[in-house]
Order: C-alpha cells, then structure tokens, then sequence
C-alpha cells in the first residue's frame, strides 16, 4: 500500500474544487448527515407545535470558543506534520554528506564504498518501516545480501540494525588505515544525525497529542453541532439544515484535518511522500559513490563485497 502527498498547483482553484481524495470528505460525511437528519426532526417537531427554541446569544459565544480550540488542534497538528518533514529532510542531507565524505577517503576502496552506500540508501526505507510498524528494509532488500535481510526482518529495531552495519563499514576502513581518527569521528557524526532524527520521528508517531484535550474538544463538537438546530429553528426554518450543514461540515473537517495530519509517516493521502523520499535518497548517494544500486548477485555476495 503506497501513501504519498497530493501534489497539487496552490494557484488552481477549479482544478481541485471537487476533489475527494485527501479532502477529508469520506471521513466527516457520516457525522455531517446525521447532524442534518437530527435538524430536520428539530425543525418538525417545532413546526408542530413544540417550543423548544432556544436563545442563539449562547451558541455564538460557545462557537468563537470552538473556532479558537479547532485553530490550536490544526496548528499543533501541522507542528507535527512539519517537523516530521523537516527530520526527513535532515536525513536526505546526512546521507548525502557521510557518502560524499566517505568517497573523498575510501575512493581507493570500491568494494567497501559500495558496502557502505548500499547500507545508507537502506537506512530510510528501514527507517519508514521502523515508524510504520512493519518489518524489513522495504526495497533496499533488492541490493542487500540475503542473510543479512533476513536477520534484519528478526532484530527488534532495524533502523539501529543498519546503523551498526553502516559504522562496521567505517570501523573496516579506520581498521584498514584508510581513514584516520578524527576522519572516522565525521563520519560517524552523520550516522549518529541519522539515528537522532529516526528518534525524532518516533517521539511524534508515539507521543499523540494529549488525550483530555481530545476528548474535550470532540464532546464540544458533538454538543455543540447536536444543539445548533434549538438556536436556529426560531428564526430560519427549513433553512436550518442549511446551516447545520454548513457548520458542522466547516467544523468536522478542520477536526478531522487534525487528526490526518498529527502523524505523517502513515499511508493516508496527506502523509509525508516518505517513499519518495527514500527514493531521493537512494539515487543521490548511489549517484555520490557513482554505484548502479542494482539487485546483488549471487557472487557479489559470494565475493564477499558486502
């Protein structure tokens, strides 16, 4: 299943106007249909006789209070949303820093440079996996040996699991006398970034935002838009379900904004294009190391290259 972010031209209205996909509109239809049904039957009953009107000078009050929680909710769900894309972000630079550095010290080398940038362009589809909760190094696992998948499928977190295969290839080479110390501690330093933005992203995809707030805004919401008929029957009629209507669909839909977007790495049609991105990333540094990231062969591996 691919997630991956609508592209779309900001300077087109006609374009997406009646778009469905990512508009959150499969998602509220139902709470907005039943809102409507409960107007009608608020508008019957008081057109048969039932007083049940109420003031509107309560639900204006009460509305500009909601409008200011749904702003916060959207706002503090879009904090995540970026900071997630900017981690991401940091981890297409990383990997194109430790591979560049790396080839200027271990060009002489073309066995290990290869072990490493393969190892490399895993890491974000191990990543992507890590905060999707799947397993494997997704399409990394085309040009990886096959043991070492296979023990990549069984280790608890296989984003660290591809780290220590990245430092072992620097350890080989510092072992080898082809880096020096301090050239070894740079290049380390990329691959400790690397692990630092992945905890970033985990702390957003474990930590949602806090559940009374929630749960706080989401009865608002349903009081609220269940009550709005009582203050509108009186003076519009028929015409409530109009603005019933329009109302709750205004106000589901930034809620449900909200919720889409508070975690970015999943499959939903306004997540992060994080394949995408692993695939940047992956053409960059075989680019770098000017290597055809291509299937391994049984004798690459029986060589011994990686």
């Amino acid at each position: 299943m691919k997630a991956g972010m609508i592209n779309y031209d900001p300077h087109q209205w006609r374009n997406h106007f009646f778009d469905i996909k990512g508009s959150m509109v499969r998602e509220i239809t139902g709470r907005v249909l039943v809102c409507v049904i409960w107007s009608a039957a608020v508008v019957w009953a008081y057109r048969n006789g039932w007083h049940i009107a109420v003031p509107s000078t309560l639900h204006s009050l009460v509305g500009v209070a909601l409008g200011l929680l749904l702003v916060f909710r959207t706002n503090a769900s879009y904090d995540r949303f970026w900071e997630g894309r900017k981690l991401w972000g940091g981890m297409v630079n990383e990997t194109r820093n430790l591979i560049r550095l790396a080839k200027a010290h271990i060009s002489d080398d073309p066995v290990l440079l290869a072990r490493l940038t393969r190892w490399t362009a895993a890491f974000p589809y191990a990543a992507m996996n890590v905060l999707r909760g799947t397993s494997g190094l997704g399409l990394a696992e085309r040009y990886l040996p096959l043991e070492r998948v296979e023990a990549a499928r069984q280790v608890q977190h296989p984003g660290l699991f591809v780290a220590q295969e990245m430092t072992a290839c620097l350890r080989q080479a510092y072992k080898n006398g082809q880096i020096s110390d301090i050239v070894l501690q740079m290049l380390d330093q990329n691959i400790q970034l690397l692990i630092d933005y992945l905890g970033g992203c985990e702390r957003i995809r474990k930590t949602p935002l806090p559940f009374a707030y929630v749960i706080h805004l989401r009865r608002a919401l349903i009081v609220y838009c269940f009550t709005l008929p009582f203050a509108l029957v009186e003076t519009y009629g028929w015409t409530t379900l109009l603005d019933v209507f329009l109302v709750t669909y205004i106000f589901f839909g930034i809620e449900e904004i909200g919720v889409e977007i508070e975690g970015p790495f999943g499959f939903d049609d306004n997540d992060l294009p994080l394949e995408q991105i692993c695939g940047t990333i992956q053409q960059n540094v075989a680019a770098i190391a000017e290597l055809d990231l291509d299937p391994v062969s049984i004798e690459t591996i029986e060589s011994g290259a990686l």
